[in-house]
């Protein structure tokens, strides 16, 4: 008898259509930081020499984590390394990639997560996390911790946006589409909501289960395992078992619970892949995506939100919500559900101090929770790149350009300071002071590059890319003189910006652009706005 009669395999057939799981290996010399060097964006800042010497250091990290594929792991195109544990990470290498695309003149990044889709199983499951040296999962496909968060299409989209690559659009949709639809079958309760663990979420020991509301639940975690961890060591040290055992519980169970970060990423996953489909002519295969959307949005509006504190809540398997507020719920903004009353609400705990306006804004965790840890401790309050990344750009999805701006200047800063102390970036940072958080890695790029890269040139800088539109956007704020030369616009466009020092946000700002492909520049202003047709190799001037 055939043995692959006894597979658990329900084959999808977009799964099928992957190319990416037949493709071969393909090797390519590396370039070193100094040969990439010479091609990358070049930013420029009067007054802020050190936020330019921190973007400059994420480049030399960043080249040295580079590696090709090998015939014992399976891998088919060369890509950049995680820098954590020596395995490749699902949501790490797409938060990677949403500030290496600024370098794909010197290497393609994000062919990255071809190797991620070449790894999807017949059923569209692909794991969170895959051995670097023989290219296994390091879970099984029905373990809760196995797979997510699902932002990869976020990545690709984005990417289209920057590059305006439909080619590589047309390949990566079928695996997308075959992953949303796993996730879809199997980790979704009955009403559509779905559901994730610690591991599986990304945001590794909040205290989101229903045991963290048992008495003395908060000693039950020792966080010597997770600080041996942050510093590499070969043996943790020994805990007591009961201890471990309620660690795993944080990390690998899903507590029967609707998560509502898990749940809002699907509606953005499900509104990308919409977009895609029209973008590529498939519209008529995402029927059932339109479908999601509503019904699912309409669910979490219904069942995840709490009028009484105006949040977005975990919901307990008893259907009681968990009152645990993690940043998990702003995705709501990035998946645009939300009322303008609720998404005001939303807003003004982003502004609270009680809650999530601290001196490095943002925690991962409200300051007014029982265990919110002023010096990071990981996802207990440690503020992040990846979820900060999420909330400016839920705030410019949601109209609120001004908070994402003094956001992300804030965030920057201290990134920026904490480089002039250490001489490098960090896995997470403290909320409270500034400092790296009490667990955190250093030279962790990692995505720990998008605050002094793509926060730099989109919400500092304020330069937001539409390719496909040929519109490049400039929400000029700063009043030094500042700009980037060599900035890509698409596969082979070059564009040379400068804005000339100001006295007053009022002031209309002095443009110049130098490009070498047409391109539609919006000027934005605290005075107005103003369109830039600039010609190949023209220079305009705004002011």
């Amino acid at each position: 008898m055939d043995i692959k009669f006894y597979q658990t395999y329900i084959p999808n057939r977009y799964a099928e259509e992957n190319i990416f799981r037949t493709l071969p290996p393909r090797q390519e010399s590396f370039p070193s930081y100094a040969d990439a060097r010479p091609v990358l964006p070049q930013p420029f800042w009067t007054g802020h020499s050190s936020a330019i010497d921190c973007y400059w250091k994420v480049w030399e990290l960043v080249f040295r984590n580079l590696r090709n594929p090998t015939a014992v792991n399976g891998f088919v195109s060369p890509y950049v390394d995680t820098a954590f544990n020596g395995n490749l990470f699902m949501w790490d290498s797409a938060f990677i990639l949403m500030f290496a695309r600024y370098a794909q003149r010197a290497f393609n990044f994000q062919q990255t997560l071809d190797n991620l889709y070449c790894k999807q199983h017949p059923d569209g499951f692909i794991c969170r996390e895959i051995r670097e040296d023989d290219g296994t999962d390091c879970f099984k496909r029905f373990d809760p911790p196995a797979t997510g968060p699902n932002v990869m299409p976020w990545t690709e989209w984005e990417y289209y946006q920057q590059i305006g690559d439909r080619e590589r659009l047309g390949r990566v949709f079928p695996p997308l589409l075959a992953y949303h639809q796993w996730l879809r079958h199997y980790r979704t309760w009955q009403d559509g909501t779905y559901w994730a663990s610690g591991w599986s979420c990304g945001m590794d020991n909040q205290p989101r289960l229903s045991f963290h509301e048992k008495p003395g639940s908060r000693s039950l975690v020792d966080l010597s395992f997770l600080v041996s961890l942050s510093q590499g060591q070969e043996q943790a040290p020994k805990i007591d078992p009961g201890q471990f055992t309620d660690m795993f519980k944080e990390w690998w169970d899903h507590d029967h619970m609707s998560w509502i970060d898990t749940s809002l990423q699907a509606v953005i996953s499900a509104r990308l892949l919409v977009q895609m489909a029209e973008a590529l002519g498939r519209e008529k295969e995402v029927d059932d995506l339109r479908n999601e959307i509503k019904v699912l949005s309409e669910i979490i509006n219904a069942t995840l939100w709490d009028e009484e504190t105006g949040f977005y809540y975990d919901r307990r398997a008893d259907g009681r919500q968990s009152r645990v507020k993690t940043i998990g719920a702003f995705w709501a903004l990035l998946a645009n559900i939300a009322p303008l009353e609720r998404v005001e609400r939303l807003i003004a705990q982003l502004e609270d101090p009680r809650t999530f306006n601290r001196p490095h804004r943002v925690p991962t965790l409200a300051a007014d929770h029982e265990d919110y840890n002023p010096l990071g401790e990981y996802w207990r309050g440690g503020v992040w790149a990846p979820t900060n990344y999420m909330v400016l750009r839920g705030l410019t999805e949601a109209g609120f350009p001004d908070l994402a701006h003094e956001i992300a200047r804030n965030h920057h800063a201290h990134v920026v300071q904490v480089f002039e102390q250490t001489g490098t970036v960090w896995e997470n940072y403290a909320p409270e002071k500034t400092e790296r958080g009490n667990i955190s890695r250093p030279d962790f790029v990692g995505w720990t590059g998008l605050p002094p890269v793509a926060v730099l040139f989109e919400y500092v800088f304020g330069l937001r890319p539409n390719v496909p539109a040929n519109t490049l956007v400039w929400d000029v704020r700063l009043l030094e003189e500042h700009g980037v030369a060599q900035y890509p616009f698409g596969e082979r466009g070059l564009l040379d910006l400068r804005c000339a020092a100001r006295r007053s946000e009022e002031e209309k700002p002095v443009i110049t652009v130098q490009t070498n492909v047409p391109v539609c520049l919006e000027v934005h202003w605290a005075g107005g706005v103003e369109k830039i047709i600039a010609p190949s190799s023209i220079r305009q001037s705004s002011g």
